[in-house]
């Protein structure tokens, strides 16, 4: 009954995958050779088994046989995992709904990526591990950068490859000058939320900004923005402050929270910036209008909830750490699994009495031939009808920038290199 079980799951998980899945896997080139594993389908059930079940690579391939899947070797399937990491993005693609972009901002202007890390705690240990810092593509949610660092590897944007014409994405645990001097420094553009007092800023003019005045003066929920700079290692980078006052719910909330996290030692300045959502930005109002700025810091919070699914699942199985290929397969892999979970809530509503939805009578948004679906196949090089023999696409690889500011000390593995 149990395996009748999982072939009856493994069809509904199917039908959420895009309509190309399977000839796409020999185009990205995760299926050279089919010798134990002869399908798409047989090597995204043993990559799933083995990342969102949390196995090990024996324990998936002893599993694999006992289920009578296929008899395979820990070393074939490593193999297999690092050879489908492009495959697995393009599924990602396939299957992001993508944010709402603000009125009038058309997403392909800029290159959009998100920047986050994550805390890995391994098997029998006491303390955590390791810490794992990537970003991902926006509107895909294709991850193109994974680095694998000690526990010490803090989190900065000095750590990504950045190019000309990208914009960066980050929460306030990336809010420092040196990490947003090495964005600029390099051609690229930020977005991220302000750190308050461990971010000083000076008046374009000269003089230290006060940023609770400014705060105090806005008029209620009204945004509001202000021409700032900072200085880093001598020199000077001018940028721009927005800021919106929470709802008093919200505002109470956040101020809970600090309350809870640092007792006694929490400043009556500190409690007061809770009150505002506050992010800084290299882009001028003239090329990203203060609404806009703060609908994509909007956009990137709405997105945490599909985070929040993936390091949960990050602290299953283990983390390839020195190899970076299969360590992009493996994060590419995790995320996949996430917006899977994702779409199967979306999907709950539509569910029937028996349990699953009949998605091939519902016309839903993303399911099938969308523009989303399109624009993912257009930059994996796929067709919306791929051809036999078509070439593997040569896509998905993280930018090259030549080597980071990161610490040269530190324990990393690059998904880039």
């Amino acid at each position: 009954m149990r395996d009748e079980l999982i072939e009856q799951d493994w069809d509904i998980v199917k039908r959420m995958l895009p309509a190309d899945w399977e000839p796409s896997a020999r185009q990205c080139g995760a299926l050279r050779r089919c010798r134990k594993v002869d399908s798409a389908e047989m090597l995204l059930r043993l990559i799933l088994l083995h990342v969102a079940g949390g196995l090990s690579l024996r324990q998936t391939a002893i599993r694999a046989q006992a289920l009578g899947w296929t008899e395979v070797s820990d070393v074939a399937l490593f193999k297999r995992l690092r050879a489908s990491g492009n495959w697995l993005e393009y599924l990602c693609s396939s299957l992001w709904l993508g944010i709402s972009w603000p009125e009038g901002l058309e997403a392909r202007r800029w290159a959009w990526r998100i920047v986050d890390a994550t805390t890995i705690q391994e098997p029998g240990a006491t303390e955590i591990s390791w810490r794992v810092h990537y970003t991902v593509r926006l509107p895909t949610l294709a991850c193109d950068f994974v680095s694998v660092t000690s526990v010490r590897g803090g989190e900065t944007l000095c750590r990504i490859p950045v190019r000309a014409g990208e914009v960066i994405l980050g929460d306030r645990g990336y809010s420092h000058r040196a990490g947003v001097a090495w964005v600029l420094s390099q051609g690229g553009q930020v977005i991220v939320r302000h750190q308050g007092a461990n971010f000083p800023l000076l008046k374009r003019k000269g003089g230290d900004f006060d940023l609770l005045s400014g705060l105090r003066g806005l008029s209620g929920h009204q945004p509001s923005s202000w021409a700032v700079a900072f200085e880093h290692e001598g020199r000077r980078w001018e940028v721009w402050l927005h800021a919106v006052r929470k709802s008093v719910e919200a505002a109470e909330r956040a101020k809970e929270d600090l309350r809870r996290e640092r007792g006694p030692s929490l400043q009556p300045d500190t409690l007061e910036l809770a009150e505002y959502v506050v992010v800084l930005t290299s882009l001028s109002p003239r090329v990203l209008p203060v609404v806009q700025a703060l609908s994509l810091y909007r956009g990137r919070w709405q997105i945490e909830l599909v985070f929040k699914v993936l390091k949960s699942l990050l602290g299953i199985g283990d983390l390839a750490k020195y190899d970076p290929d299969s360590a992009r397969a493996w994060m590419q892999a995790k995320l996949l699994t996430a917006l899977l979970i994702d779409r199967l809530e979306r999907e709950a509503g539509f569910f029937s009495p028996w349990g699953f939805p009949m998605l091939g009578t519902v016309s839903l948004a993303g399911v099938s031939g969308d523009a989303r679906q399109s624009l993912a196949g257009d930059r994996a090089g796929i067709a919306p009808a791929p051809t036999p023999g078509a070439g593997t696409a040569d896509w998905g690889q993280a930018p090259r920038a030549g080597t980071t500011a990161a610490d040269a000390t530190d324990d990393t593995i690059n998904g880039n290199n």
